[in-house]
């Protein structure tokens, strides 16, 4: 098996949970660091890679020779600009969540994929995850009954200065886009696309929305309540009703434990069936996205299939109309191009 070697440009927390996930898959290497001050980089190389390189800009990392894929940890705001560089450079590419502050800019990074042959995936690991793998693929067969209602819900108490990425509004701030991205992605891979949404939402001074809940219309009728929230401790659960039973999801829904499907029927709740998933949990399950990754380079894929492009966007169409409906904007930004026709030259 070809070791797929990583390069990480910038060393956040979620960079160091990634790091010590991806030193459990197989056949994945963190080879390179790269980070705005030379001593942010050799303190992650230190802590996960001691024998990885550490670079003093995103620049020098993605110009590395040695490194097949970059994963973009930055701010949601600069993702784009720093996937631009990564694919320019020859690299594929995994983003973190949300790939951009909106639409537009996503349907961007993917031209740039293509327009650079190179491998693109969003970092929803829970869309790898095998629990919720297994339990997407059990709904969608209807041998847990058909889906009526749908809750989930995602949320911390968020204390920190007010130039931290997740209070500055230039820094994409958004209780939506960071927490709220889970709910919504729970919901499209049980349910698929909403009819329709609707939503309410708390603001802060400078704009950002703390708390939100959204109500979505399904097919086929179904209903969810989907929150998000910066001020408060959620449990981070989630659960199914349907015309046969219910399922709860054990632990944070968005990395759980198991899902637990208890059928109903005239007598009563019958025996609980326990989802755990068809393949093991790597870590804290950054490790299957990670897996998953590496699996699709070395297979000379583009997109993954598990992660794919058209999903990425769906929900980030949802992420703007949402924010549409609670008045939500973000700084002005440079433009970017416009989609890829064809014969374009680009």
């Amino acid at each position: 098996m070809r070791t797929v070697r990583w390069g990480f440009l910038a060393t956040g927390k979620v960079a160091r949970t990634v790091a010590a996930d991806l030193a459990l898959v197989p056949g994945s290497e963190l080879v390179a660091v790269g980070a705005r001050r030379l001593e942010s980089a050799r303190a992650f190389v230190d802590a996960h890679a001691p024998s990885a390189r550490a670079h003093a800009s995103y620049a020098a990392l993605v110009a590395d020779p040695e490194v097949d894929v970059v994963y973009i940890a930055s701010p949601h705001a600069l993702h784009l600009e720093h996937a631009r560089m990564a694919f320019e450079a020859g690299k594929h590419v995994l983003c973190e969540k949300p790939v951009t502050l909106d639409l537009a800019d996503a349907q961007e990074m993917v031209r740039l994929a293509g327009r650079h042959d190179r491998f693109l995936m969003e970092a929803m690991w829970t869309a790898c995850h095998p629990v919720v793998v297994e339990l997407a693929d059990r709904v969608r067969s209807g041998e847990l009954g058909t889906p009526r209602t749908l809750r989930a819900e995602l949320g911390f108490r968020v204390d920190a200065a007010p130039d931290d990425r997740l209070l500055d509004p230039a820094l994409g701030a958004s209780a939506l886009l960071d927490m709220g991205i889970y709910p919504l992605t729970f919901a499209h891979l049980l349910l698929g696309a909403p009819d329709r949404l609707s939503a309410e939402a708390v603001l802060s001074e400078r704009g950002t929305d703390l708390d939100v809940t959204v109500l979505g219309r399904y097919p086929g009728g179904v209903l969810a309540t989907l929150s998000a929230s910066m001020t408060s401790w959620s449990d981070r659960s989630a659960a199914l009703a349907t015309d046969l039973g219910h399922v709860h999801l054990e632990g944070d829904f968005h990395h759980p434990e198991a899902a637990v499907f208890v059928p109903h029927g005239p007598s009563g709740p019958g025996e609980p069936v326990r989802i755990t998933g068809r393949e093991p949990v790597l870590g804290a399950g950054y490790g299957n996205e990670v897996a998953e990754v590496a699996r699709c380079v070395r297979e000379g894929l583009r997109e993954s299939p598990m992660v794919p492009h058209a999903r990425t966007l769906a929900v980030l169409a949802q992420l703007d109309d949402v924010r549409r409906l609670i008045g939500v904007t973000f700084p002005a930004r440079p433009p970017t191009p416009g989609p890829l026709l064809p014969g374009d030259p680009r």
